[in-house]
């Protein structure tokens, strides 16, 4: 699997199906993730921390959807057990509840993707997908004064968490995809997808389903290989294939 993107195996008399772990899976991207996981024929362990909330939540008689406890922040032995040597990729969309806990973005957005990583590492997995957030390096980029970065960091340090675990994962040698969304929106999706490298945007919008999109076909596509994207969608974008998105971006 080293190297490659994912593929569904057909061959004559054999029909294996790749499953892939995805963290978070009852979010609102996860749960977008899962659903389109299983339309393009993957088996998915989708990963909760209330499984009787998950069995409510997510598609219901799939024979391809296993739900199964995990924490992010329980550490990487428990998060390996959940995971299980029979996972080829794991996608993470985890994100902090907001609360009065200041330490909450720390413990789920940097440690819990920490764990994540660590995890995959234990099992001999090498293929990560990770969904953060534009703005996310937005002091590099000049904007420490742009309203989303400042509202997003006064909850706990949001986005330099995030930043921290994007780091870790580069640094880890395993192969990743760091996909970081516009604005999330729940609503159907309005536009076409704009993807730009890295530290670039620090505007716009997108709908989830459209990042559940991105992030399922960054395991069909190698041009996604060791990769940080950043997206938003508009309705002055001209349509363009995954090849294309992808393809357009340079590895760094």
């Amino acid at each position: 699997m080293e190297g490659s993107e994912i593929k569904e195996e057909n061959e004559a008399g054999t029909s294996q199906k790749k499953r892939i772990f995805v963290a978070g899976a009852t979010g609102n991207t996860g749960k977008r993730i899962v659903e389109q996981l299983l339309i393009k024929g993957f088996a998915v362990k989708a990963g909760v921390r209330d499984v009787d909330k998950a069995k409510s939540t997510l598609p219901e008689g799939n024979p391809l959807l296993q739900i199964v406890k995990a924490d992010v922040t329980e550490g990487s032995a428990k998060l390996a057990d959940a995971i299980g040597d029979d996972s080829d990729a794991v996608i993470c969309a985890t994100g902090f509840q907001p609360s009065l806990n200041l330490l909450a973005p720390w413990k789920v957005d940097n440690f819990g993707t920490v764990n994540l990583v660590d995890a995959c590492q234990k099992l001999g997995i090498n293929r990560f997908i990770l969904i953060s957030s534009i703005l996310v390096n937005g002091a590099a980029m000049g904007q420490l004064f742009n309203p989303v970065y400042i509202i997003l960091n006064v909850m706990g340090l949001v986005l330099v968490a995030k930043l921290q675990a994007e780091r870790y994962i580069r640094k880890s040698g395993i192969n990743y995809t760091i996909i970081r969304p516009g604005g999330l929106k729940n609503d159907p999706p309005v536009g076409n997808i704009v993807m730009q490298p890295e530290d670039t945007l620090f505007r716009g919008s997108i709908s989830r389903d459209q990042v559940a999109e991105v992030a399922v076909e960054a395991l069909l596509r190698a041009e996604s290989h060791y990769k940080v994207v950043e997206i938003v969608a508009s309705t002055d974008a001209p349509k363009r294939s995954f090849e294309e998105l992808f393809g357009s971006i340079e590895q760094k």
